[in-house]
């Protein structure tokens, strides 16, 4: 009788240890900190996410305006060449030295989160646990060009995201093995 108390307390030891001492798996401000900036090292904050092929041509009308205001923007902050092509009717926008080494994505920081306001009760979802948190972050490594008034002013969430107390939101999952950014 002995020997199966020790074989049920060493399987209860055991299971405790597999599903009730990993903290790496608890909804804490911490761990969702830990994980967002896990992603957020590999994942930069970009102008144009997908890319731009260059060059890029803009023709002229309503749907272009918000385009034209833009690469404006990119190009008065020394980052790209205008070229009007009055024939073509169409605005042709280049890469110069300076804009090669951050575009096509044009891509203006890492965010570095500072602290959770709030998460959504963590829930089955898929096979998985979720929750979506609420978190306030700074930005890391921004280049000067994405500083300037005139870029800020083309890039709203750019200019949100420079703020002085930016917030947003993003969806973590657990399986067991600690919280992470689903992709």
């Amino acid at each position: 009788m002995k020997g199966k108390a020790a074989q049920w307390a060493t399987a209860c030891f055991f299971v405790a240890g597999i599903c009730g001492c990993s903290t790496a798996n608890k909804p804490t401000d911490a761990n969702f900190i830990q994980a967002l900036n896990t992603y957020y090292e590999n994942h930069n904050d970009c102008l144009f996410p997908q890319g731009h092929a260059f060059p890029y041509e803009v023709a002229p009308g309503s749907a272009a305006k918000q385009d034209t205001k833009q690469l404006d923007a990119l190009t008065d902050a020394g980052l790209m060449t205008r070229l009007k092509d009055l024939q073509m009717h169409v605005a042709r926008y280049t890469l110069n030295a300076a804009g090669t080494r951050f575009g096509p994505r044009f891509c203006y920081g890492h965010r570095d989160v500072t602290g959770i306001v709030n998460f959504t009760p963590p829930g089955p979802h898929e096979g998985f646990t979720e929750t979506t948190v609420t978190y306030q972050y700074t930005m890391r490594d921004v280049p000067v060009w994405a500083r300037s008034e005139q870029v800020e002013a083309a890039f709203p969430e750019l200019a949100q995201s420079l703020s002085s107390s930016p917030t947003a939101r993003k969806t973590l999952a657990t399986a067991g093995a600690g919280w992470h950014v689903p992709e």
